[in-house]
């Protein structure tokens, strides 16, 4: 859909961006695609990420969107460099890719007052550092702490989250988070599908622990972007028109989609050769 909002995740959990973005700037058109057929990126390696992200934003551009973000932290933290370095010149240079990490580390640092933050993310993301370096340009004085929940991916995907089996890993995490150090008070959700495990999270950490999700930030980042750019946001087609894609089967991922989404999808099959 020509001049749509791309919203790429490699599979649910740019949902929960998706929801965010479309409450605050509800006006334009967006594209979402979900790789589920080859998700989780969390474990892959570095290369084999960049390759598949590249793929999906070929496709997005493909499609018409001029504006792509990467709701998924595994895609921003291996591939969206290389990408916006490397491939956009060729692919189109007055397109835009943009992903989750960058505008969360932008503001991070204005929620804690010990200088001491958190962040549970990936395996993926975690090895990847972009948490620690990123933060560190706006906030050097902050202390990032990370770990990583390789449980709680899957336990989201199968609808898990709500079981004595997702508390005990919620607690598990934590606490190996916690014992890094005891003065954090800002813990970042460093990935899209742990909003749907926030609640937990909050009961297993100290009151005084505030716990941030990015769809609102990543929202409220997105909104400052347009208005930054004027010659992109004049590109954008209006009309709320919302379309859903995926890798995978469609039947799945509707019945998936509402969990992260909190409404009804129709999606579509799109298929990538690897």
């Amino acid at each position: 859909m020509q001049g749509s909002i791309g919203i790429f995740d490699s599979g649910y959990g740019g949902l929960t961006v998706l929801k965010e973005i479309t409450a605050l700037l509800p006006q334009y058109n967006y594209l979402y695609l979900g790789d589920n057929a080859r998700a989780p990126y969390g474990n892959r390696s570095f290369e084999t990420v960049y390759h598949y992200t590249l793929q999906c934003v070929e496709w997005f551009f493909a499609q018409g969107c001029p504006l792509v973000i990467l709701a998924c932290n595994t895609a921003s933290a291996k591939a969206l460099r290389t990408i916006q370095q490397n491939d956009l010149q060729r692919l189109n240079p007055h397109n835009r890719v943009l992903g989750v990490i960058r505008p969360t580390t932008e503001v991070v640092g204005r929620y804690t007052k010990t200088n001491k933050v958190g962040v549970l993310a990936t395996n993926g993301t975690v090895q990847s550092q972009s948490y620690i370096i990123e933060i560190e340009k706006f906030f050097p004085e902050v202390k990032v702490y990370q770990q990583a929940c390789p449980m709680w991916v899957p336990l989201i995907e199968n609808n898990e989250h709500n079981t004595p089996g997702a508390d005990y890993f919620v607690k598990e995490y934590t606490n190996a988070l916690l014992q890094q150090s005891a003065d954090i008070d800002v813990v970042l959700l460093g990935c899209t599908h742990y909003p749907l495990l926030q609640e937990k999270i909050k009961q297993a950490l100290p009151p005084q622990v505030q716990v941030l999700s990015q769809g609102a930030i990543v929202a409220a980042g997105l909104k400052d972007y347009l208005h930054r750019h004027p010659q992109m946001e004049q590109r954008l087609s209006r009309g709320g028109e919302r379309l859903f894609y995926t890798t995978d089967s469609t039947e799945d991922f509707n019945t998936h989609a509402r969990l992260f989404y909190g409404a009804d999808v129709q999606s579509a099959h799109v298929e990538l050769k690897s």
